[in-house]
C-alpha cells in the first residue's frame, strides 16, 4: 500500500503527520513530497508522483487538501482543506517562514499577487466536471475546533455523504489522528 501525503502551507514533506502516518501504518509506503507555492509546479509536481508511485491514497492536510482535490480520477482524503486559499494567501502577502524543515534547505518563500490569483482563479473551477465516480472517491475530515478553516458545509454541498467531523484542532496531532482519522483512513483503504 502507499500513501501520497500533500502536507499545507509553510510546512514539508517532513511534516509531524506524514511521520505520524508511517509510525501507524508500519506497512504502508508514505510518499512526503516538499510541495513548490506556485499552484502549475506543485500539480505538475503531484501528477509525476502520481503516475511515477501510483499511490492507493492521496491525503492532504489544508493546502494539500485543496491541492490533492484537484488530483482527479484518485482516491483521496482532504483533512481540513482550505477550499478558498487564496483568501488566506492574501492576508500573507510577502517572505513567509517555513515551519518544518525543506529537504533543498530552503527556510522562506514568497506569497505575492500573481500566487493569489493563481489560486483564486482555480477555486472557480475547483468542482466544475465533478462526477459520482470523483465524489465517491473523496473524503473530507473535518475539525471541529478548526481555529483556521472552516470549509466543512462546502465540501458538503459538492461531496454529499463524504464528511466526517472529529474533536480536534486545524493540525491533528499523533492521538488525534490516531483516535478520528486512522479509523476513517483504513475504512478508506478497505474499499
Amino acid at each position: 500500500m502507499k500513501i501520497l501525503f500533500i502536507h499545507g502551507l509553510a510546512s514539508s514533506g517532513a511534516y509531524k503527520m506524514a511521520t505520524s502516518l508511517r509510525i501507524l501504518l508500519k506497512d504502508t509506503e508514505v510518499i512526503a513530497p516538499d510541495v513548490p507555492i506556485r499552484l502549475q509546479d506543485s500539480i505538475n509536481l503531484l501528477e509525476g508522483i502520481c503516475l511515477r508511485e501510483n499511490p492507493d491514497l492521496t491525503i492532504g492536510l489544508s493546502w494539500g487538501g485543496f491541492l490533492a482535490q484537484k488530483l482527479r480520477g484518485r482516491r483521496k482524503m482532504l483533512i481540513n482543506p482550505d477550499l478558498g486559499i487564496s483568501r488566506m494567501l492574501r492576508t500573507k502577502i510577502g517572505e513567509q517562514k517555513y515551519l518544518s524543515p525543506r529537504k533543498n534547505g530552503d527556510k522562506t518563500f514568497i506569497i505575492n499577487e500573481d500566487i493569489c490569483n493563481e489560486y483564486a482563479e482555480a477555486e472557480l473551477s475547483q468542482y466544475a466536471s465533478l462526477t459520482q465516480e470523483e465524489v465517491s472517491m473523496t473524503t473530507g475530515i473535518f475539525a471541529r475546533n478548526d481555529e483556521l478553516v472552516h470549509c466543512g458545509p462546502e465540501f458538503e454541498q459538492h461531496y454529499p455523504g463524504r464528511a466526517h467531523y472529529y474533536p480536534g484542532g486545524h493540525l491533528p496531532n499523533y492521538p488525534e489522528i490516531k483516535k478520528y482519522i486512522l479509523p476513517i483512513l483504513r475504512k478508506e483503504m478497505e474499499r
